[in-house]
């Protein structure tokens, strides 16, 4: 099972917390659901070219924090997680990307209006190109 989780050599983030951190997302996001197995951890560490030891840190946080289970002679599995936090996890995450965004424009002296500007203009071209896909659009509150 191939899991959509890239890593960056050249990021200053270690990289048993990339893997965590985009497990982390696939799962609270609702991509992986409640009881889906995951990849073995030799599989996994084969998959994404790192060590055993770096996916069994990985495996063990994130079934410290309740999000994975561990069955012996069975495997890991997606464990049942509550909508409050699928909720929290969406609000932190575009929060956290809205943060580093706000930083990137402050960097280049951007100031509040263009940042809004530029914020309405992403969400219009989006919407638009949603809805030629035949998607629609979600226009959330």
């Amino acid at each position: 099972m191939l899991l959509p989780i890239q890593i960056s050599p050249s990021s200053p983030e270690p990289m048993y917390h990339q893997i965590e951190v985009q497990l982390r997302g696939l799962i609270l996001g609702g991509r992986l659901a409640e009881g889906a197995p995951l990849p073995s951890i030799r599989e996994l560490a084969l998959d994404l070219s790192c060590s055993v030891i770096t996916i069994r840190r990985v495996y063990q946080d994130l079934e410290n924090e309740g999000l994975i289970r561990t069955r012996q002679g069975t495997g890991t599995f997606v464990a049942q997680v509550r909508m409050e936090d699928r909720e929290r996890n969406r609000l932190e995450t575009v929060a956290r990307v809205f943060r580093e965004a706000v930083e990137t424009a402050l960097r280049y002296d951007c100031g509040r209006t263009d940042m809004h500007r530029l914020l309405d203009e992403a969400i219009d071209r989006l919407e638009l190109e949603a809805s030629a896909q035949g998607k629609g659009e979600d226009t959330r509150e």
